[in-house]
């Protein structure tokens, strides 16, 4: 049905998508319209790639193929009821109200685990722990959501038991959605399954539905010929396409190489409420609101990077695919990304892409309209020569870190959305990779240590810095206190995915895992180097506790590794703690093989599980 995928699977954009820009305007924005036929988007598409083409610029594209499945029936969720008393904590999220699919989740009463090939169901007594229930998962699990009585569990999978009624089998990567009914928690049941073929993007649940994003190639190379694609609905073995007067686009998209799918999953009825495509570039970046979804997606045009913006409007099982924008830069991550007041925030950093190449580089907000995706407020130009490392915005405020030799701290003042200024900036050693609100007057940060280079406009990376700031007087931020742990080597993945932080306010508590490296000094005879890695001596949780009055302290530490050797020898990966959840007075962490126990009171372990 699609030919040979093998073909384009890995026909890598050669730097970005390389697009000469339609208009000189670098804040446009224009309306959304959907197409009459399958044969406009033909002539649509190739219309586009020949004014590319005319321009002598360079594109190509990632393959992959995406279809929403769904049968088309929407539904009524059930209200959202917990009885539980215990107290509990959940993932990490962005926004109150949406959650995110982790590799674990917990409801009080359960924790939920991808265990490698598994999804294990554990009973949380610690005095107790039992495995209740596995799920076997032939693919690759990528995250969990649960919500009462239902479990949904989000996978690639290279499967094709779902087109086992196509003529032509395709040959590509997937993602496969699966909702459980766990009321009988011993024995799930499976409601259903939905394919999508091609790459994951992302993925909220609000209430009751999960909005799954995916995108898939509007193009297909064969013979050096280009063969226009449509997106397709799967389900059960049955293709259907998606229909035109589904498929959005806005006349400033360049190079319309993909579609981005969004699909709404009613997962209390098991199945696809509603779905949607956008002929877009490639998208690499979501944030969501309880009302909105905001995607992203790099390109270049006239020698420079952009960001392109798309709104679309949920409500339920309802999408409405309504504006679309861009802004000069790239983003950072999805913290880079807010919606306040009727206001869309966004910080982007416009230059080189490598963060060794920073000659070039200078840093951006912009206030847009959230409605029409127009900016009406910028500040372009903030810390030349560095990028943007970590983001956080908090109501009327951005905190913003930048880096290249030493962190600033920009405290920017967002109250009059027209005119955004920078009222504070705090410049210390070290960067921030990570920011959390410890409350309205406090930030935690999470990042590295750095010894600036002598033969270079660069830094050494060096040890694992939390710091706690004071944002109280929002034009003179302090660093109250900091701590560091190891030596260069030594890792966090808080860095690089929020969901592994843990943030008790309760008790402040911060607990997050690291992999500890350690120079030992007696194997060197002269002064070690900056670059110098040490040897790994730890991995688990480090437990602070964290209060503006008394600073940062470390509560303790806890591993699930016995024999430390195992970690210079490369076999301590099934013992890596990866997350930690509370349940009341007990903190459990987790690795692929084994949950552990502890008391919050002393950190003494109480019981643990393996799962293999």
């Amino acid at each position: 049905m699609r030919g040979n995928k093998v073909f384009t699977l890995f026909i890598i954009l050669i730097i970005g998508v390389l697009i000469l820009g339609y208009s000189t305007n670098p804040y446009s924005t224009t309306s959304i319209k959907s197409f009459e036929s399958y044969d406009k988007i033909e002539e649509f598409i190739k219309a586009k790639l020949n004014e590319v083409n005319n321009n002598s610029m360079i594109y190509n594209f990632i393959e992959g193929i995406f279809y929403s499945i769904t049968d088309m029936r929407i539904s009524k969720s059930e209200p959202l009821v917990n009885s539980k008393t215990l107290e509990y904590s959940t993932t990490n999220v962005q926004v109150a109200g949406v959650d995110e699919a982790d590799i674990v989740k917990t409801d009080g009463e359960y924790i939920y685990v991808i265990s490698r090939n598994e999804v294990c169901i554990i009973k949380a007594n610690p005095n107790n722990m039992q495995v209740v229930s596995r799920i076997v998962i032939e693919d690759h699990p990528i995250g969990l959501f649960i919500n009462n009585n239902r479990l949904v569990i989000i996978k690639e999978s290279y499967s094709r038991e779902f087109f086992k009624g196509m003529d032509v089998l395709p040959i590509s990567r997937g993602v496969v959605i699966e909702i459980y009914d766990i009321s009988k928690i011993e024995n799930p049941k499976l409601i259903k399954s939905i394919y999508l073929e091609g790459n994951y993007v992302n993925s909220r649940m609000i209430e009751g539905y999960v909005y799954i994003i995916t995108s898939c190639t509007s193009i297909e190379i064969l013979n050096g010929n280009i063969k226009v694609l449509y997106p397709n609905i799967v389900i059960d073995g049955i293709v259907k396409k998606i229909p035109p007067e589904k498929i959005y686009y806005s006349n400033y998209i360049i190079a319309p190489l993909s579609y981005t799918v969004i699909v709404v999953i009613d997962i209390f009825q098991g199945d696809v409420a509603e779905y949607k495509a956008m002929l877009t570039g490639y998208a690499s970046c979501i944030y969501v609101s309880l009302n909105n979804i905001y995607i992203t997606m790099s390109k270049w045009k006239e020698g420079w990077d952009f960001t392109e913006i798309h709104r679309i409007g949920i409500s339920g099982s309802r999408i409405t695919i309504e504006a679309s924008g861009e802004v000069p830069g790239r983003v950072l991550n999805q913290f880079s990304m807010d919606e306040y007041k009727g206001y869309f925030r966004i910080a982007t950093t416009t230059g080189p892409i490598m963060r060794f190449f920073t000659q070039n580089t200078s840093n951006n907000v912009y206030v847009l309209e959230a409605k029409s995706l127009k900016v009406i407020g910028k500040i372009e130009g903030l810390a030349i020569g560095e990028s943007i490392y970590s983001a956080r915005f908090m109501g009327d405020m951005c905190y913003l870190v930048t880096f290249k030799k030493v962190d600033p701290l920009f405290t920017i003042d967002l109250t009059n959305p027209k005119e955004p200024k920078v009222l504070g900036e705090l410049k210390i050693s070290g960067y921030s990779e990570y920011l959390h609100q410890y409350d309205e007057n406090y930030l935690i940060g999470i990042g590295k240590e750095a010894i600036p280079a002598d033969e270079g406009n660069f830094a050494w990376y060096q040890v694992v810095k939390i710091s706690l700031f004071d944002i109280s007087n929002v034009k003179n931020p302090r660093e109250i206190d900091s701590i560091v742990i190891g030596d260069r080597g030594t890792e966090t993945p808080v860095l690089k995915d929020h969901h592994a932080f843990l943030f008790d306010k309760k008790r402040s508590l911060v607990i997050i895992p690291i992999l500890e490296a350690k120079i030992f000094h007696d194997k060197y005879s002269k002064e070690i180097p900056p670059w110098t890695y040490g040897d790994y001596v730890f991995q688990g949780v480090y437990v602070f506790h964290i209060t503006p009055e008394y600073g940062i302290k470390i509560r303790g530490k806890i591993t699930h590794i016995e024999d430390s050797e195992l970690l210079n020898m490369g076999y301590y990966f099934k013992y890596e703690i990866k997350r930690s959840l509370i349940i009341d007075n007990v903190l459990y962490t987790i690795s692929d093989v084994k949950i552990k126990a502890s008391s919050l009171i002393d950190l003494s372990s109480i019981s643990e599980i393996y799962l293999k």
